[in-house]
């Protein structure tokens, strides 16, 4: 796992497949997703490799109930006291509660799935809050909490308005150019939502998949929703 600086107080966490993120308010930390299931361990160590407390994770933000995305959630939640934060639509996914959807593929997304798919299932993970559209959550100087359904039906997003600041879950992906992501469950839900984050105006887009945005990411996304 690398840990690489997007600004000052934002990280991105790059695992073999997929990226977490995290926010430093001070001492107090917040990870947007957790990786993989086992990854705990890599997390603390770079955590304290950067000179962060670890108790000092004070939540943990799941864009959506995909296993790359849960992954080290409950086991980090559990050695460090962190508060687990679900949209109410994924939140049963995340708990094990109920099957993840399975997406629309396009031809050339189907070899991919299927490879996907031997990867070991995540555990359940306990889910400590449900999130609505329009929830604001104490970080970043007052994050927003914006439903972005397609991907998965409970897919979110997080907007940092005072820092120009979106993480975007697996609504956008950066990996071969910027793109509305793979594996949607509902297409036309996902341009919709696309649109929606593009009308945020964010300076820097984090995405799940991909190297961030940091260069005329409004535009970019706008002009990628409007052709999908």
């Amino acid at each position: 796992m690398d840990f690489i600086e997007v600004t000052p107080r934002l990280h991105m966490l790059r695992f073999p497949i997929g990226q977490a993120y995290l926010w430093r308010d001070g001492a107090e930390l917040t990870l947007v997703d957790a990786g993989w299931h086992g990854s705990a361990p890599e997390i603390e160590q770079a955590l304290r490799g950067a000179g962060l407390d670890p108790g000092g994770l004070r939540r943990i933000v799941i864009t959506h109930g995909h296993r790359d995305h849960v992954g080290a959630a409950g086991e980090l939640a559990a050695r460090f006291g962190a508060e687990v934060l679900a949209h109410r639509l994924d939140a049963p996914l995340v708990r094990g509660a109920a099957p993840v959807p399975d997406p629309v593929l396009l031809d050339w997304e189907e070899p991919l799935y299927a490879h996907g798919l031997t990867v070991p299932d995540m555990p359940s993970t306990p889910v400590d809050r449900e999130l609505e559209d329009g929830d604001e959550l104490p970080f970043g100087d007052g994050a927003r909490v914006v439903h972005v359904p397609g991907h998965t039906p409970g897919s979110i997003a997080v907007h940092l308005p005072r820092h120009d600041v979106l993480f975007t879950g697996d609504t956008v992906s950066t990996l071969g150019g910027v793109m509305l992501g793979v594996f949607h469950v509902d297409r036309e839900q996902v341009r919709e939502s696309g649109l929606k984050l593009a009308g945020l105006a964010p300076a820097t887009v984090c995405v799940g998949h991909g190297d961030p945005l940091t260069v005329d990411a409004a535009k970019t996304l706008r002009e990628v929703a409007e052709a999908a």
